[in-house]
């Protein structure tokens, strides 16, 4: 009988040098890249889906865009005020048709309930909104009816314009009596109002006390409240039943409700969570109609980039200084000179800065008195050059709500 050798019994176990430990090595090389490369992939195009479902979300305006390009003779120039500084006129529809038909009102109407000039700083260092009164008197210039005639100026309340010409003619209208290029608008209607504030799981306000509103569907206890959207839209809307029913009071409900909003998105890392910002974008992008250069998805992350950047002590909220109309006490006027030189500020990106409404101004050598119960009017001193009056509003950081 032979005798066991290793050339008669090769080991069945192969050396750790032998040849096929690498092709297995190899093998599994191959396989990771493969499952690495797949799900890279994938992911691409999840996010390219992604990005098409948002990008196509948003509406263009492109008929505003034409009819601002037929009238840009007549416009502030592109070069007028500070180089990098951008003006965004954000403009809330009162249009009651289709689904905004259950807020009655006459159908396929629409005025703007709520206009504000958001002014971004060149060095994006911050930002001031100004709310335009809808019921100020202001020329409005020839604007281009729906029926496609041609209206001639004429004298009326500013939210009028927006009923005759559509968003053309309030951003015109703005440009006339502001001497500020509006760059870019947002248009936003009660539905989409709505979706923004559900998106952020609602927003807290301080309700200084009870509501009972039938017509606002509103029923709050005094304190503090967290407002979903339905709620929320009645909050911002109602006039005569909050307060002394003045649409002051209304503006500056509207203005607390913004900075809220703001302190939520910053203080809740919504823009740093995907799983919080995909509901926002998507109800953000499905609600506005935005012009030619601000409706796309890249467009509107530039510009929330811009405003994360911002800090909320330094996004200030402010009503143009006006007082009742002497013709009609039920409308409004613009104070001279403080809003001219609000304005002026923001066309020379000058910052503004704000005082608590109804807090007395600082004394100071030349200071202009308040006049005529004009509201937010009173700076607390004449501006010298390169400075700015200080006006009643609101920073974003700043809670209205009493601490207990």
């Amino acid at each position: 009988m032979a005798e066991d050798d290793d050339t008669a019994h090769p080991p069945t176990d192969t050396p750790p040098d032998a040849p096929g430990r690498p092709r297995r090595r190899r093998r599994w090389l191959m396989i990771t890249a493969g499952v690495v490369a797949f799900l890279l992939v994938a992911t691409g195009v999840l996010l390219w889906i992604a990005y098409r479902k948002l990008d196509g979300n948003i509406r263009t305006d492109t008929a505003t865009d034409k009819l601002l390009a037929k009238l840009e003779a007549e416009r502030p120039s592109r070069t007028a005020g500070a180089k990098g500084a951008e003006n965004i006129l954000l403009i809330g529809s009162d249009d009651r048709s289709g689904a905004n038909g259950a807020y009655g009102g006459e159908s396929g109407t629409q005025r703007s309930d709520t206009t504000i000039l958001l002014h971004l700083a060149a060095d994006r260092r911050h930002a001031t909104a100004v709310s335009v009164p809808r019921d100020v008197m202001v020329t409005v210039p020839a604007c281009e009816k729906p029926d496609g005639t041609r209206s001639k100026p004429a004298l009326m309340q500013f939210n009028w314009a927006f009923e005759l010409g559509g968003p053309a003619c309030s951003i015109r209208t703005v440009e006339q009596l502001s001497g500020i290029r509006v760059d870019h608008y947002v248009i936003l209607d009660f539905n989409g109002f709505k979706s923004m504030v559900d998106a952020v799981g609602g927003v807290e306000v301080c309700v200084p006390q009870p509501i009972h509103d039938k017509d606002a569907k509103l029923d709050l206890p005094a304190g503090r409240q967290t407002l979903q959207g339905e709620q929320a839209l009645g909050y911002v809307r109602a006039r005569e039943s909050l307060g002394d029913g003045s649409d002051t009071q209304r503006m500056g409900r509207q203005q607390q409700f913004l900075a809220a909003l703001i302190r939520k998105v910053q203080s809740q890392g919504v823009l740093l969570n995907p799983a919080k910002l995909w509901p926002v974008l998507d109800a953000a992008t499905s609600s506005v109609k935005a012009d030619g250069g601000l409706s796309s998805l890249g467009a509107l992350y530039d510009l929330t980039q811009d405003l994360r950047g911002i800090p909320s002590a330094d996004v200030v909220f402010l009503t143009a200084p006006r007082r009742p109309y002497h013709y009609d006490s039920d409308r409004d006027e613009f104070v001279q000179p403080q809003t001219g030189q609000l304005f002026a500020a923001l066309r020379e990106d000058r910052r503004i800065t704000v005082r608590p409404p109804g807090s007395e101004p600082t004394p100071t050598a030349g200071a202009s008195p308040a006049s005529d119960g004009a509201a937010g009017a009173s700076p607390s001193a004449s501006p010298t050059a390169g400075a700015s009056p200080v006006f009643e509003g609101r920073t974003a950081d700043v809670d209205a709500c009493p601490q207990h």
